[in-house]
């Protein structure tokens, strides 16, 4: 896995990867097409953020990069790189219970607030790790 050079890219299974953590200065793209959607990416050392139509989807502080971002009602999964370890804040369903899984280790369960955030940190030192955030019910 390496950088995102072009900052957002769907892959061949539909998901999306995106974000470039070794980045010095801010780079964005925006309104990059998927399937109808339109994503806004943010990225650079220091923060990588994804909005799609307008919402936050993610974003991680320090930067990161993503790989094969999936998004569906069931929750989100994804791979991702960086420099070190980081704190990535999710917007999800609002009220609405998720199970946490990194590289298919269940490491908690939080509860989004009303707004659908969840924060969670991820320790990038060992590898590229797999995270999992699963709605439960």
């Amino acid at each position: 896995m390496a950088v995102i050079e072009e900052l957002i890219r769907q892959e061949n299974d539909g998901s999306i990867s995106f974000g470039n953590h070794l980045a010095s200065e801010k780079k964005k793209i925006q309104d990059f097409e998927v399937q109808g959607d339109l994503y806004k990416v943010k990225t650079y050392s220091e923060m990588t953020k994804i909005e799609k139509n307008g919402k936050m989807l993610m974003e991680v502080v320090p930067g990161a990069t993503v790989h094969n971002f999936h998004l569906s009602d069931k929750g989100v999964h994804f791979s991702m790189e960086g420099n070190e370890d980081v704190q990535l804040t999710l917007e999800l369903e609002p009220s609405a219970e998720y199970r946490i899984l990194i590289d298919e280790v269940t490491v908690g369960k939080a509860k989004t607030n009303m707004a659908g955030k969840i924060t969670l940190s991820v320790d990038l030192q060992n590898g590229k790790p797999n995270v999992k955030v699963e709605k439960i019910g």
